[in-house]
C-alpha cells in the first residue's frame, strides 16, 4: 500500500497544480541541505582546527579537510529526514489538495481540522523530538556503524511517517484524532517514512522527499477511510 500510494504521487508529476508546491518544496529542501551542510563543514573545521599541535602539517591538514568535507555531507544526510518533517507541515495543504482534486475530486473542502498554529506547533515538536533523538543516535553511528545506521534508519522511518501522515490528517481532523488513526496504519505509515527516508539518502532525489511524501501521505489517508 504505501509503495502504490508513492507510484500514485510520481504518476502526478505531469500535473500543472502539483508543480508548484513541487518547485517549492524542493526549494527550501535544498536550502535546509544546504544549511546543513555548511553548519556541518563549520563544525569539522573546527576540529580540525582543535587538533594537537604534533598533528599539524599540510598534508594532514589537507586530509582532514577532505574528512571533514565527508562527514559534514553524511551528517547533514543523517540530520535531513527531520527537517523533511518540518517541511512537510509546511507544503500539506497545497500539495494534498492538488491530490485530492485530480484522485479524490468527490470530497468536500477540508473541514474540522486543526487549526494552523496546532498544525504548525505538531509538526515543529515531531521534528524537533526526531533531530533529538538523530543527534543522540549520531555517537552510536560512529562507534558501531552498523547497529547505529539501523537505529537510525527505524527512527526515522517512523518519525517520518508520522509526520507525513499526521500532517496531512490534520487538515480534517484534530491534532489528538490524526495522530489515533495513524497508530492504526502504523505499518503503512511506517512503510512509507521508509521509502521516505531511502529516497532521502539518495542525491537530488531527496529534494523531491518533502512533496511526493505529503502527496502519497495524501493516498494512505484517504484510503483509511477519512472523510
Amino acid at each position: 500500500m504505501p509503495l502504490t500510494a508513492v507510484l500514485l504521487a510520481l504518476g502526478q508529476l505531469d500535473d500543472p497544480a502539483f508543480r508548484r508546491p513541487l518547485w517549492r518544496g524542493g526549494a527550501l529542501a535544498a536550502c535546509a541541505f544546504a544549511a546543513l551542510f555548511w553548519l556541518a563543514l563549520r563544525g569539522a573545521a573546527w576540529l580540525a582546527a582543535s587538533a594537537p599541535a604534533w598533528l599539524a602539517g599540510a598534508t594532514l591538514d589537507w586530509i582532514a579537510h577532505v574528512l571533514g568535507g565527508v562527514l559534514a555531507l553524511l551528517l547533514a544526510g543523517w540530520l535531513f529526514v527531520p527537517v523533511v518533517v518540518m517541511l512537510a507541515g509546511l507544503l500539506a495543504d497545497p500539495v494534498a489538495t492538488a491530490v485530492e482534486r485530480r484522485h479524490y475530486p468527490h470530497l468536500p473542502p477540508p473541514a474540522g481540522g486543526a487549526s494552523i498554529a496546532a498544525q504548525a506547533r505538531a509538526a515543529l515538536g515531531l521534528g524537533l523530538r526526531l533531530l533529538l533523538l538523530h543527534v543522540v543516535l549520531l555517537p552510536l553511528m560512529l562507534l558501531l556503524p552498523g547497529v547505529g545506521a539501523a537505529l537510525g534508519f527505524l527512527v526515522g522511518a517512523w518519525g517520518l511517517g508520522a509526520g507525513l501522515f499526521e500532517s496531512v490528517a490534520q487538515r480534517r481532523m484534530s491534532v489528538a484524532e490524526s495522530r489515533a488513526l495513524r497508530r492504526r496504519q502504523q505499518l503503512s505509515v511506517l512503510g512509507l517514512g521508509a521509502l521516505g527516508v531511502a529516497a532521502a539518502g539518495v542525491p537530488l532525489v531527496n529534494l523531491l522527499v518533502p512533496v511526493l511524501g505529503v502527496a502519497a501521505a495524501t493516498h494512505l489517508v484517504q484510503r483509511s477511510g477519512v472523510p
